[in-house]
């Protein structure tokens, strides 16, 4: 089984994927979240336009975000608070940090408020509030021998800094 980008634990089957496949309407905030940072490491950039907020979907670009979903190597996603975002809720934030590798090949922490809106019982991304500069590393650099920051168990050489 499939563990789901998320971080959850659970398999992306029942997870995420039930989200993006549309078989279901995500019910909270953060699951938006977690679905689209799935959504983004997955290529499903349709998922992403589409729950992005329709007040504000003309800052984003289908193309740009395509090609940074694909190029990026996607490392794992920490929820760190949220406020409100419930199913009894028509506003949320979550706050999170995103791990990547961009196409360069440099680690990216990136940190941020999310904020989502529900209208007519359907979750959408508005905006954003960064808390640090995505080039920042706001934490040590891993060593090769490190355990690698992805969660897998391994050394760091021998995962995810090949």
């Amino acid at each position: 089984m499939e563990k789901c980008p998320c971080g959850s634990g659970a398999g992306y089957a029942d997870c995420c994927e039930i989200y993006i496949s549309g078989k279901a309407l995500v019910p909270t905030a953060e699951k938006l979240l977690r679905s689209r940072y799935s959504a983004y490491v997955k290529g499903c950039i349709d998922y992403i336009m589409s729950t992005h907020h329709p007040d504000t979907l003309d800052t984003i670009s289908r193309e740009a975000t395509e090609k940074w979903s694909k190029k990026s190597q996607w490392m794992g996603l920490e929820i760190h608070s949220a406020e409100e975002g419930g199913t009894g809720d028509s506003r949320g934030m979550v706050e999170f940090t995103a791990i990547y590798r961009n196409p360069g090949r440099e680690l990216i922490s990136h940190r941020e408020k999310s904020f989502f809106e529900r209208m007519d019982n359907r979750w959408y991304f508005k905006d954003y509030q960064m808390i640090n500069d995505p080039q920042t590393r706001d934490a040590p650099k891993v060593g090769r021998n490190d355990s690698c920051p992805c969660g897998s168990g391994k050394k760091y050489k021998k995962c995810c800094g090949v």
